[in-house]
């Protein structure tokens, strides 16, 4: 067990690095750069001129090192995550862009998570239930409403939502996870009740597809392991269903499922950074669009940085837990 778990550390600290690398150049492809966007700004301004805004722009990337050569910026990136656990300097927010990952980060991780566990709860269970009934009404209108939530993109899902909040229930505060009057309140059951009213959308929004992926992973594992012989057996030394079900099918549908929930969390994670972006919840999905949009390369490098390792933890606690409930694969 303890080569395997060491082989499954090295190969997520390889895709880590994949990840950065690609990551850090791919946000370099778009022309120009933050000192780009700053020239900009100071024309639009209207108080200075274009040869002035020029050499401003020129200042900035002398200052900010963004006239080196991409991988030399890369490597100076890396270097200080590495020794000094810093992610840069934030052009935009004029600060050290760690400081503002790590305080997104918490809230980012607490949506996602509460989304990815009530879709897995719903999801499987959803799926235990319809399987023994394949074909039947309920397995027909579940499959019908699963198909519908993974086909609905889960911004629109947000624009639906906001648009019956502010306009039909008239509701005053929605974006943000407190209102203002519970903003910097001590906590109480009034605030932690205003917490629950902010981020039901995005909890809901990011896990309605989970659900309904979960359901269709179970199913079909549960279908394929009620069709298996040694499941016949159990049947006919006269198990009970309940029995052959709960003994034998259920443990042995979990197993896949279990593999699938490290593919799972990026889809949460997916939907979570859609609908906060959509709902103005302050996570890193707005910190990480404003970041592209400026080209605030250290920032959104470093958001994605975050993101892609919760993803390669998630799989490899996955894979970690897929070993103790099946130890042929430990040795696969």
């Amino acid at each position: 067990m303890f080569n395997y778990i060491v082989r499954r550390l090295f190969i997520s600290v390889l895709v880590l690095i994949a990840i950065s690398v690609t990551s850090f150049f791919v946000i370099q492809l778009p022309p120009g750069d933050f000192a780009t966007t700053y020239k900009q700004f100071l024309l639009q301004t209207g108080n200075m001129t274009e040869d002035k805004a020029e050499a401003m722009t020129v200042l900035v990337r002398q200052q900010y090192g963004l006239d080196q050569p991409v991988y030399i910026q890369f490597v100076t990136w890396i270097k200080g995550i590495v020794t000094e656990g810093k992610f840069g300097y934030s052009f935009a927010y004029r600060t050290d862009a760690g400081a503002i990952i790590l305080d997104r980060f918490p809230k980012t991780l607490m949506l996602a998570l509460l989304a990815h566990a009530i879709s897995t709860f719903v999801g499987v269970f959803a799926g235990i239930y319809v399987a023994p009934r394949q074909y039947g009404a309920a397995d027909n209108i579940l499959s019908v409403i699963a198909f519908i939530l993974t086909s609905i993109p889960r911004f629109f899902m947000a624009l639906v939502i906001l648009y019956v909040l502010v306009f039909v229930f008239r509701q005053e505060h929605v974006t943000g996870f407190f209102s203002p009057q519970y903003s910097v309140a001590p906590w109480s059951w009034g605030k932690f009740v205003d917490l629950v009213t902010h981020i039901w959308p995005v909890v809901l929004i990011a896990g309605l597809g989970g659900v309904a992926r979960n359901m269709r992973v179970m199913r079909g594992n549960l279908l394929d392991v009620l069709g298996a012989q040694y499941v016949t057996t159990a049947r006919s030394k006269g198990l009970r269903e309940s029995a052959v079900m709960n003994r034998h099918a259920v443990p042995n549908a979990l197993h896949p499922m279990v593999a699938y929930q490290g593919t799972a969390l990026p889809y949460m994670l997916q939907g979570e950074l859609e609908a906060t972006i959509v709902m103005g919840i302050p996570t890193l999905g707005p910190i990480l669009y404003q970041a592209l949009a400026t080209q605030d390369v250290f920032l959104s490098g470093g958001a994605l940085l975050v993101v892609a390792t919760l993803i390669v933890l998630g799989n490899l606690l996955a894979d970690v837990f897929l070993g103790i409930l099946d130890p042929r694969i430990r040795y696969s």
